[in-house]
């Protein structure tokens, strides 16, 4: 398995981690009961809140840099510049869900735009 590949696996294991921690903050905030209903209404707050949203655009993220790692894979495209790349999205992409949750505004503006500039550069190279 190519590198870039290994570092979509994590990505893809990190977010399932994220989505543990926002169904757990959600819980905490509603209660077992009412976030196990229907959620018709329920309306988060605070952490609750922002754990959503974050995870919200993580799945985004993965769907925009998944198609790209696997066609620099499938091609052999993969460079120093890939890896590179990869590393810098997942790293940006941690910071960025781990701030928004905490609420640090522009670090995780910053993070937001590191992981999507890295996967342009993914993007560049597959193409």
């Amino acid at each position: 398995m190519s590198v870039e590949l290994s570092y979509l696996a994590m990505y893809g294991t990190f977010t399932l981690i994220l989505l543990v921690v926002q169904a757990s903050l959600g819980a905490l905030q509603h209660g077992i009961p009412a976030f196990a209903g229907n959620r018709d209404g329920l309306v988060s707050t605070g952490m609750a809140a922002r754990a959503d949203r974050a995870l919200n655009n993580s799945v985004v993220a993965l769907a925009l840099i998944a198609p790209a790692i696997v066609i620099v894979a499938m091609t052999d495209q993969a460079t120093s510049g890939t890896e590179l790349s990869v590393r810098l999205f997942l790293g940006a992409r941690v910071v960025y869900a781990i701030v928004y949750i905490v609420g640090i505004p522009y670090v995780r503006t910053a993070a937001w735009v590191v992981g999507f500039l890295a996967t342009a550069c993914v993007y560049c190279a597959a193409l």
